[in-house]
């Protein structure tokens, strides 16, 4: 039963990819009913529903809406489930009081206070057997891609795998509380220095199925009359959240990929809290430095710089012409720049824009999934407060004030000229190679993965026609070695009408 309805699940998502109405007499579920589908199914579906979420260019607004809102607020375990967890968590109980009614209850774990004696902590408890309902969920899911693989272009195709398998590693990662502790304490190291509280953990008593911390005090950051009683400015707490995302993605490459309202506290110091460290994402060098170029490319409005450095992220195909995504990416600047434009018609016209544009060649690459679930969540948590808040308004300039932090320049001309010194000799080192290895032929050009993954496409696009039309002939020879010569002829016929008209 539950392959079957993962299997319809997956089949309105594939009528919705290719806004395809019905396919073989199935129809797509309504956007309500989509929903339901997803959480009933859990952890896993839940998760990969809201990476989907991201993706304008695969559903309608009405399908949208309806993702974007999806929470993985679930019923907390059974009793006995509960009590099972919670004896193998915790052989002996160290709490002096610990209720047994959860304060949150989500796909992966539910949260309980508790005391150790008088100081005040948080225990997040993994849900029982959630760690093989997610592994047998993936399996199903690989399956089920595989079979619906042929249905799909080559650049949804790619899209589709790299979610799967984005959400196939982080969902591993977050079954395992051990590893969050992990990500908690790197946290806490890394980044200490930019007045975010992170909750200290207590280790001794922490393990894969139980995770024990301090409470942190505060409200929701969606929460619009708490933030009004705590007298506390949402443009200043919005601007460091936004500063703090320039800081790990921008500058050290080491990021929180969850950051939706339950995981942000305000406390009454208007300080930001995070919390929820199962979904932590490193980036790669590369990738940082194609999103700063992206960031400076789109302050300055310089729309052919902005396609090349998508091109380095690998949102935008190595081959996609380069003129025409740049006046598509001047068409949504253009749009979320216009500041009366309310958010509704912004998204309106967004939509209208993308619709147009559906057949250019976009994808979306591992390393972006979070990046852009993040920029959508934060976008999102703006939007409560602000009527026209967007990203190119309100976020841009803040992220634009990062770049040079970001690329390591010295607050000072002094630094600044140590710094060049200091580098001078490798420069004429790597001058003095490249001379000697040029005049003795030995120099070697690399392609970037870009172009490597292009050439392989078109390889493979070139050799198609070969393989179809010698699998006829073949095929007509091996009939004919079995008597049937008059279907032989013909078979053998269409692999040399392939090799001359398709090769």
């Amino acid at each position: 039963m539950r392959v079957v309805k993962i299997f319809t699940l997956l089949l309105t998502f594939f009528l919705l990819i290719k806004r395809k109405e019905s396919f073989l007499g199935y129809k797509p579920l309504p956007p309500k009913k989509l929903k339901e589908r997803i959480t009933s199914l859990g952890a896993s579906f839940i998760k990969l529903a809201q990476v989907l979420a991201t993706r304008a260019d695969f559903f309608s607004p009405s399908y949208l809406e309806e993702l974007k809102s999806l929470h993985d607020e679930l019923p907390p375990m059974k009793k006995e489930e509960f009590e099972e967890v919670f004896k193998r968590a915790f052989p002996s109980n160290p709490f002096s009081y610990f209720s047994s009614t959860p304060i949150a209850s989500a796909s992966i774990g539910q949260v309980h206070i508790a005391y150790l004696g008088q100081k005040k902590v948080a225990v997040k408890l993994r849900r029982l057997g959630i760690e093989k309902r997610v592994k047998q969920d993936i399996k199903i899911l690989q399956i089920l891609l595989f079979l619906f693989r042929p249905l799909f272009s080559e650049y949804t195709k790619n899209s589709l795998e790299a979610v799967i398998k984005e959400f196939s590693s982080m969902i591993l990662q977050e079954v395992n509380l051990t590893k969050e502790l992990s990500n908690l304490k790197k946290f806490k190291t890394t980044y200490g220095h930019c007045k975010v509280v992170f909750p200290t953990p207590y280790e001794e008593l922490c393990s894969q199925d139980a995770l024990v911390m301090e409470f942190m005090e505060g409200v929701r950051f969606d929460d619009k009359d708490g933030l009004k009683r705590l007298g506390v400015d949402f443009k200043i707490v919005l601007e460091k959240l936004i500063n703090f995302y320039a800081e790990q993605m921008l500058v050290v490459g080491l990021f929180h990929a969850d950051p939706h309202p339950g995981n942000l506290l305000v406390n009454s110091q208007g300080e930001l809290i995070l919390l929820d460290f199962g979904m932590v994402k490193r980036i790669a060098n590369e990738t940082r430095i194609a999103l700063i170029e992206l960031i400076k490319a789109a302050h300055e409005r310089d729309y052919d710089l902005y396609v090349s450095a998508a091109k380095r992220l690998g949102t935008v195909t190595y081959e996609a012409p380069k003129a025409l995504v740049a006046e598509f990416v001047e068409e949504m600047f253009s749009i979320f720049s216009d500041e009366s434009l309310s958010a509704v018609n912004m998204q309106k016209l967004a939509f209208e824009v993308l619709e147009s544009m559906r057949e250019l060649p976009f994808k979306l690459p591992q390393e972006a999934i979070y990046i852009l679930r993040v920029s959508v969540i934060i976008e999102g948590l703006g939007t409560t407060y602000i009527s026209n808040f967007n990203g190119i308004k309100d976020i841009l300039p803040i992220l634009q004030k990062n770049i040079p932090r970001a690329l390591g320049y010295k607050s000072s001309l002094v630094e600044m000229m140590v710094d060049e010194v200091k580098t001078t000799p490798y420069f004429f080192h790597d001058l003095k190679t490249t001379v000697r290895k040029t005049t003795q032929g030995e120099l070697e050009v690399q392609m970037s993965p870009m172009q490597l993954e292009w050439l392989k496409k078109e390889i493979k696009e070139y050799i198609r026609p070969f393989i179809l039309a010698f699998t006829f002939l073949l095929g007509g020879i091996f009939l004919a070695v079995m008597g049937e010569r008059g279907v032989a002829v013909v078979v053998f016929g269409i692999g040399v009408i392939q090799i001359i008209f398709f090769s």
